[in-house]
Order: C-alpha cells, then sequence, then structure tokens
C-alpha cells in the first residue's frame, strides 16, 4: 500500500521547510534524514488510528533501499580508490623505463643509437629499414635479409651510409618488406625512455610522456624493459 504524503505539521517539528523539501533531489535524502523521517512520524502518530501494517512495512523497506544504495556508492567509491592506487603504483614503476610504442619518427641525440622494431605478420625473404631527415633526405637503409615473422628487433647506430655521425634532429624511418616480386610497407615500433606519467582519475587511458617522442597511452605500449 502507498504511504501518504508528510504532515506539514511533522515537517515543522524537524525544523524542514516544505519548499525545501520540494527544491531538494530525492537522492539527495540521507539515511539519517529518512530514519529520522520514519520515527517522528511513528512517535506522533495517533493512538487510535495507527500506521497499518502494510505503510510500515512499505517505509522499512525503502529505508532497506536507501541504506543499500548509500552501502553500494561507498563500495563503489572504495572499489575504485583501490583501482586509481594500483595505477598509481603502476605509473611510478614506468618511470625510467625503456618502453616500445608505434611510430615511424624520432628525436635523435647525436652520438646515440636508436632501437627500433618491425611488426613482421608473415615471413618475408627480405626487410629493408631506410632513415630519413625530417625534409625528406634520405640518410641510410638497413639491410636485413629475409626474416621470419614477428617483431624484428634493429639498432640504427646514428651514421649516414658513409658511416658517418648525423647530427641532433629528427629522423623518419620507412620500413619495406618483400615477398618474392611483391612488396608492401610494415609497421613500425620506436624504443624510447618515460619521462613521466599522468592518471586519469575519471578512468581514461594513462598517458606517458616519453624522451623524444612525446606523449604516448599506455595501452599502445608494446613492450616495457
Amino acid at each position: 500500500m502507498a504511504t501518504g504524503p508528510i504532515d506539514s505539521r511533522l515537517l515543522e517539528q524537524l525544523g524542514i521547510n516544505r519548499e525545501q523539501v520540494r527544491q531538494k533531489r530525492n537522492d539527495q535524502l540521507g539515511q539519517a534524514d529518512f530514519l529520522k523521517l520514519m520515527t517522528t512520524q511513528l512517535s506522533n502518530q495517533d493512538p487510535f488510528k495507527p500506521m497499518e501494517s502494510g505503510d510500515f512495512l512499505a517505509q522499512i523497506a525503502q529505508f532497506g533501499t536507501v541504506n543499500g544504495i548509500t552501502e553500494l556508492q561507498k563500495s563503489f567509491q572504495d572499489f575504485s580508490s583501490r583501482i586509481f592506487s594500483g595505477q598509481a603504483l603502476q605509473a611510478a614503476s614506468l618511470i625510467g623505463r625503456e618502453v616500445l610504442v608505434p611510430g615511424d619518427s624520432m628525436l635523435h641525440m647525436a652520438g646515440n643509437s636508436e632501437q627500433i622494431a618491425v611488426d613482421l605478420p608473415n615471413a618475408a625473404t627480405d626487410v629493408e629499414v631506410s632513415v630519413y631527415t625530417a625534409s625528406g633526405q634520405l640518410v641510410d637503409t638497413l639491410r636485413l635479409g629475409p626474416q621470419e615473422a614477428g617483431l624484428l628487433n634493429i639498432a640504427w647506430d646514428g651514421t649516414d651510409s658513409q658511416g658517418n655521425p648525423v647530427p641532433t634532429g629528427e629522423y623518419r624511418f620507412e620500413a619495406t618488406v618483400r615477398n618474392g616480386t611483391s612488396a608492401s610497407a610494415a609497421n613500425l615500433f620506436m624504443s624510447t625512455r618515460v619521462l613521466s606519467v599522468s592518471l586519469d582519475r575519471n578512468g581514461g587511458d594513462m598517458q606517458l610522456e616519453t624522451e623524444g617522442l612525446g606523449r604516448v597511452d599506455f595501452s599502445d605500449v608494446r613492450r616495457i624493459a
């Protein structure tokens, strides 16, 4: 059986303005508020016209629902906090580590060697990786010969085709995979160091600030060294 509206005298005894009740959203009624309303209503009922058992049970059920929702919200908040804490620990452990992420260009520092990788879905009769300057000038071509399917790791020593060290700057890489007479491009990955990590409390992906490659999503990381 549905319960009737709350009497104005009951609201006055509780120090609640009826207009405030109208303006207050239903989901803002807390457990303490609900319990106070119910107990006050019971203590002020007419002894000759007591609340029907159906009405009383309905209010008990409403109280249980409010209490259950409150506990459920608290459980979700605790669960979310644990997840965020776990992500924070994972993020802290990544700083300073080498990660392999998708990309075909990087900022090369003179004198350094660069670690890159080519993703080979199938075995190839020949694989080549060409290195270009930011303006498109060919620097060197790494001829790697026949390769099995999988992730092919490559080290570029930072020199041109004559063996001379190249200056600091942006360099782009292209991988060409040949099978007999056919040739196709392949996906490349760059190895870089993690400088810092950004976390999203709203559940978004972890962001890694990397050396030479900028910001990348953690979900794009292929390997952590």
